[in-house]
């Protein structure tokens, strides 16, 4: 009896300690990588999604128009999507050229995004278009990053996606580190690997060819992990520009934090829930259909990459998959618990605990260097006292009902409620 009740709890640890030793070996090799060569001239149109920005939309395109690149070199669009403020007004007399769309069906940022690739592609002049947030800074050397990797051969590049108000709140500064770990730890290791970054929805560049061959067609609250599961799917890879930053601001309020949590985690899960709880089945199902079926339509992504010996996909998948760190802790803890019940009530030899403490061991090791590289400085180690608050926060918003698919921005830092 105790060597089943052995077996079944190592066959229930292994998944978790598969995800787990997957995220140290991205942790292991999350050094700083090497930028590639020089850039080439390149011809960009940089789209500014917008609803509702009028609070922060003067000080994004301010911002950009510092950019490093020729001015002849590129062109900034801002699409004031479905507005009823003064976005429009304010974002023209900044200096951006401003697209202005209505539509009571259509509403969101993969509209408002689809609005602006239709008109790029029409005109032709563009050899790429960059994604910049309404309320994000950028740094000046980010065309150039990108240039240069498209010049490399890459057809999509994500940007480092930071935190502009880090020190807010105990908010703010979690959140710095959670982005930190997802959007340069990761990154790193999978660059490093040769997989995909991801798309994190802002300082995100695709070059045109790769918009005519694989259509961008996400309009769900999180089109950019929408659209990134159609690139693996079609062996495109996310090219990863640690060099170069865009710094989207983050709620630090109660309230507001909660929207944009809430809009975070209520698009990701309607990703996952969909073709029976697949969303990747779906977002893999509507490329098909435009193309009149293919021998993967409505297949989940995880099968499409092992069919199809898609490591791209496979990778994407896992990503998708891997549920959020605080789920990985509990589970760990929970492991070590079920452990020490079978060493100490069914005579289990201690050597099984080696199982929770690696899990454990691997997670700290990956925190760690999210701090590390989260710009805080160790000092901000205190912030994860926080953690389980947040953790806990985290899932009453699961509790309640999610989103739909309306484009409903955070309020920003210093407006009223």
């Amino acid at each position: 009896m105790t060597a089943l009740l052995i077996v079944l709890y190592l066959l229930a640890s292994l998944p978790l300690l598969l995800a787990i030793l997957y995220l140290l070996l991205l942790t292991v090799l999350s050094g700083t990588p090497r930028p590639p060569g020089a850039a080439l001239p390149r011809r960009f149109v940089v789209v500014v999604p917008a609803h509702n920005e009028a609070a922060c939309i003067e000080r994004t395109v301010k911002s950009l128009l510092a950019l490093d690149w020729p001015s002849e070199q590129w062109r900034l669009w801002v699409v004031a999507d479905n507005c009823s403020d003064d976005t429009a007004a304010l974002a023209r007399a900044a200096g951006a050229e401003v697209l202005e769309r209505h539509s009571e069906t259509e509403r969101g940022k993969g509209y408002a995004l689809q609005h602006a690739y239709a008109r790029l592609l029409d005109e032709g002049w563009a050899e790429a278009v960059v994604v910049v947030d309404a309320d994000s800074e950028v740094s000046p050397n980010l065309l150039r990053a990108f240039a240069a990797r498209l010049a490399a051969g890459a057809q999509a590049v994500q940007a480092y996606y930071g935190v502009l108000n880090p020190q807010a709140s105990w908010r703010t500064r979690l959140v710095t580190i959670a982005l930190a770990l997802m959007h340069r730890v990761r990154p790193r290791g999978r660059e490093r690997l040769g997989m995909s970054a991801g798309l994190r929805g802002n300082g995100m560049c695709f070059s045109t060819e790769l918009l005519r061959r694989v259509p961008h067609q996400a309009y769900s609250l999180v089109e950019d992990l929408e659209y990134a599961i159609r690139l693996a799917a079609a062996g495109v890879r996310v090219h990863y520009a640690d060099e170069a930053s865009v710094d989207g601001e983050m709620a630090s309020s109660g309230s507001a934090a909660a929207s944009q949590r809430q809009r975070w985690e209520g698009g990701r899960a309607q990703m996952i829930r969909l073709h029976g709880g697949s969303l990747l089945a779906r977002a893999l199902d509507a490329p098909s259909r435009s193309r009149g079926g293919s021998s993967w339509r409505g297949l989940p992504l995880l099968r499409h990459a092992l069919r199809a010996h898609n490591r791209l996909a496979f990778d994407t998948a896992m990503e998708v998959l891997i549920p959020p760190l605080s789920t990985l802790a509990l589970g760990s803890l929970a492991a070590g618990l079920a452990g020490g019940l079978l060493v100490a009530l069914a005579g289990a030899p201690p050597a099984l605990l080696a199982v929770p403490a690696l899990m454990l061991g691997s997670l700290v090791l990956h925190v760690l260097r999210g701090v590390q590289l989260s710009g805080l400085g160790w000092g901000a180690l205190g912030v994860l006292l926080f953690a389980p608050l947040f953790v806990l926060w985290k899932l009453g918003l699961r509790l309640r009902r999610g989103p739909g698919s309306e484009w409903i921005r955070t309020r920003r830092e210093g407006e009223s409620p």
